[in-house]
Formats: C-alpha cells, sequence, structure tokens
C-alpha cells in the first residue's frame, strides 16, 4: 500500500486578519505556520481595557452589504450585530449638523442636503446644476476630490467627502484614487452626472454596518484557536529565498536566527515589509510596493458616568465627522455607548452607568501630529468634545492607541500598481501576497484578499478545494 504525501508546508507572514484568514483556508489543505513579528495577532482589530470595560480599540465594525466579513462571522459561530443608532452629524461652523445620505460624499438627496445646511447657497446650485451638465466621461483615473470638486463644487469635497474618506483611510480626498477607493463613482462618471447617478441607486433596508456582540477585536482570537493553523508571535522575518524545493524565511535577530523551510508563502504584511521580503524574489513587485505611503492614527477611548454627563447620554447621534477644514484636532467621534447595544449593557453591567466612546486623530502626512503624549491626545479630544457636544465630565478612565502606519493610501493609479505587483509576484510559484495594500482598507476586502493569495497557491493541487467565494456587488 502506497503512502499518502504529507500535506505541503505553508507558512503565512503577518497575524493581522488578512494572514489570519489566509491561515485559516490553507489549513483545509496544507500543514500552516503563521508567523507574527509582534507580541499578538489581530494587526488592527484589538480589544482593550477602560474602566474595565473590555471594548474595541481598533476597527469596530465591518461592511455588511459585503458578505465576506459577516460570512466568516457566522462560518465562526459568532453573533453578529448591528448599530443601534446609525444617525450621524458633521461638525461644520460650530454646529452638528445631519449627515444626509451620501455615496462617499456624493449626495444621494439633494433635498436632503439643502436640509442639513451643511453647504451654501452657491455649493447647493452646483450641485443641483450638476446632472444638466455637459460632462465628459470620465477615463483613466484622477483622485476622488479632484472627480467631485469639477463636478459638484469645492464644498461637497470639503464637507462630506474629506471627512467620509478620512475616516475610512486617513487620507485626503485630492490624493487617493477614485477606482480604487470609490469604484462606484468612477462607474457613475463614466456614464454621465454623479448626482443622477447617485440619486438612481436602489434603497436598501440591509444595514450598512455589522459588528460583533463583544467587538469586532474577537475576530481575530477566535481564527488563532480554530485549530487549523499553529501560530508564532514575536517571530519577525527578515529574509525570504527560493529554493529548489519551495522557500526559505530567515526568522529572528541575526545572533540568533532561524531558518524555515516552506512549499508555500503568503505574504500578509504591510506594504514595506513586503517590500523588503520580495527583494530578491520578486524585485519589480518590491520596488512597486515600496513606493505605497500609509497614514498614521490614534483611537482614544473614554469612560464616564453617565450621570455626569446627562446630555450625550441622551444623544440619539452614533457619532460625528469633522471635516478638516474646520481645523479641529479630532477627524471624528463615536459614541460607542449609542451606536452598539452590547456596549451600552456593558457600561451598565457594574453596577455605574457608564458610557463608553472614542476619538479618532491623524491623517496622511500629518504624522507630526500624532507625536504628542498620549495625555495631550486626551486632552485635545476633550477640549473638541467639549466644542461640540458640551462635554465637561472628568474621565473615569482613557485608553490611548496609536495605529503606526497603518492605513496605506490609495494614490491615483493603485489599481495598476496591484495589477503590476500580482504580475510579478504570480510568476514566482507559491507565492501569493494579501492584506489592505491592495484591494481595500475594511475587513471584508481584506478576507477577499486573503482568499485570492490561498487560490493562487492552491492552484494546480488535485483535491485541494475551498469553501465557494461568497458574490459580492462592490
Amino acid at each position: 500500500m502506497s503512502t499518502p504525501d504529507p500535506r505541503p508546508r505553508a507558512v503565512v507572514v503577518g497575524g493581522g486578519i488578512g494572514g489570519l484568514v489566509a491561515a485559516y483556508l490553507l489549513g483545509e489543505t496544507h500543514d500552516v505556520l503563521l508567523l507574527e513579528g509582534s507580541a499578538q495577532v489581530g494587526g488592527k482589530l484589538r480589544l482593550g481595557e477602560v474602566a474595565g470595560l473590555t471594548v474595541d480599540v481598533g476597527a469596530e465594525a465591518v461592511l455588511n452589504r459585503r458578505p465576506e466579513g459577516v460570512a466568516l462571522a457566522r462560518e465562526l459561530g459568532l453573533d453578529v450585530v448591528h448599530p443601534a443608532s446609525t444617525a450621524t452629524a458633521v461638525w461644520s461652523r460650530g454646529e452638528l449638523r445631519p449627515m444626509p445620505r451620501t455615496l462617499m460624499g456624493v449626495p444621494l438627496d439633494v433635498d436632503a442636503l439643502e436640509a442639513s445646511g451643511l453647504v451654501s447657497e452657491a455649493g447647493l446650485a452646483a450641485v443641483r446644476a450638476e446632472p444638466g451638465l455637459d460632462l465628459a466621461p470620465l477615463t483613466g483615473d484622477v483622485s476622488v476630490g479632484d472627480l467631485v470638486a469639477a463636478r459638484l463644487g469645492d464644498e461637497v469635497v470639503d464637507l462630506l467627502v474629506e471627512p467620509l474618506l478620512g475616516g475610512v483611510y486617513a487620507g485626503h480626498a485630492r490624493l487617493l484614487s477614485v477606482r480604487a477607493t470609490v469604484p462606484q463613482l468612477a462607474a457613475m462618471a463614466e456614464r454621465g452626472s454623479l448626482v443622477a447617478g447617485a440619486a438612481a441607486l436602489p434603497t436598501s433596508d440591509v444595514p450598512v454596518f455589522a459588528s460583533l456582540a463583544g467587538g469586532m477585536g474577537r475576530l481575530p482570537g477566535v481564527l488563532a484557536a480554530s485549530g487549523r493553523f499553529e501560530v508564532r508571535t514575536g517571530a519577525t522575518v527578515r529574509g525570504l529565498r527560493r529554493t529548489a524545493a519551495g522557500f526559505e524565511l530567515v526568522v529572528g535577530p541575526t545572533p540568533s536566527e532561524e531558518l524555515l523551510t516552506a512549499d508555500a508563502v503568503v505574504l500578509a504584511t504591510p506594504a514595506a515589509p513586503t517590500s523588503r521580503l520580495l527583494t530578491d524574489v520578486a524585485p519589480l513587485a518590491s520596488a512597486e510596493l515600496a513606493g505605497i505611503e500609509h497614514a498614521s492614527s490614534a483611537v482614544v477611548t473614554f469612560a464616564v458616568r453617565a450621570a455626569d454627563a446627562p446630555d450625550l447620554a441622551a444623544t440619539p447621534l452614533s457619532g460625528f465627522l469633522v471635516p478638516p477644514v474646520e481645523g479641529r484636532r479630532i477627524k471624528a467621534s463615536t459614541f460607542s455607548f449609542s451606536k452598539w447595544a452590547w456596549v451600552r449593557e456593558l457600561g451598565r453591567s457594574g453596577g455605574d452607568d457608564v458610557l463608553v466612546f472614542r476619538t479618532s486623530l491623524g491623517r496622511h502626512r500629518e504624522e507630526a501630529s500624532l507625536q504628542a503624549s498620549d495625555e495631550e491626545l486626551v486632552a485635545w479630544s476633550l477640549a473638541d468634545l467639549a466644542d461640540a457636544v458640551g462635554l465637561t465630565a472628568t474621565p473615569l478612565d482613557t485608553h490611548v492607541q496609536r495605529w503606526g502606519g497603518g492605513l496605506p493610501q490609495y494614490a491615483v493609479g493603485h489599481l495598476d500598481l496591484v495589477e503590476r505587483v500580482r504580475h510579478e509576484v504570480g510568476t514566482v510559484p507559491g507565492l501569493a501576497v494579501c492584506g489592505a495594500a491592495y484591494d481595500g482598507v475594511g475587513i471584508p476586502a481584506v478576507i477577499a484578499s486573503a482568499r485570492r493569495a490561498v487560490e493562487r497557491v492552491s492552484a494546480g493541487r488535485s483535491g485541494a478545494q475551498l469553501p465557494p467565494r461568497p458574490s459580492s456587488n462592490s
């Protein structure tokens, strides 16, 4: 009787959500080792403690209208929840003004835009006039800001597009590729009017966002505990070489480096470390990835007694955005206690009614602002919250989470860059890349990127079966 061939060995480098999902899927067909350089897996999905309460201090939601994130959560047996409040405001000219429905800043309802009081009469007139303009169809790639400003005016960009893109990418609208970040806008611009295209979008009762009861930060731990792969933390990969049989990885510091071999390798690290690891294996892809810029950000989480902030406790808002033109320190605040029912319940669980909320700070090329101390970030946030919502309560506790270089910036031409990277990496059998640097920074997009990488390294293996790919309309 012949002995069956042993399962091939795969190494996944990087323990963010992309690497964890890649390892989880590869575990169906390979013996998988995941190597993470830091002390814990999860990347920008992380739980932290504030006033004794465990809450998200990183990404706190997943796009529900893409299926990858919620499908994975349900496969893992996790409880998916939706926001209790979706009412959002924009802090502009000293007031919290209702956020009208938009497609990344392009209004879906011009009357609602008028009612919000966000834009001037001249700005509103520009929006109303856009469907009747003789517009040249979009060709090639441009920035989101340049496209929208040329058609709807600077006010829409400055007051709507900028704060929304700043929340997702910590970037600037006039630097981010429309085809890479908001492809729906590019498709509308190819056909004609942005306003008419947005108004024609079908309405949906499906919630835009979802999370997990107990926080999105639970997801990494559940994946790591699935038993499908081995995890090693504190294991920095410093080199990658091709061998006759596959790959050799150099792990750990020079005085005590370790050599590991693998039949397949998935690099799920950010663009800069991936570039370094590809220097010899795929030099052209390495050079392309080295050119991707990144933004740093910080999340400050607060806990206050509800009795000390009664007006805040009664708010119907899930939070507010801050346009950069306002010159404030924070770029957004999320009222977690209002947005997520489980957070509100958690705040009441200890006998003292506690409100948990957070602010975010930091944008692309403004990293110097985050060189401040934790105490300064807290003080800046409290000062802005006092002006925005009248908060004067002294926090019971605070938590500052910094994300240095955590968000890749999709410059104009990003899709072509990604195609060139994948083309060269694709010439190396058994090698693939995934993560936030390629197809989107949101959790569903990163999960899809991981699945694509696994399909790449699994291609050609007899009997290699993956769970069916969820369909997506975005």
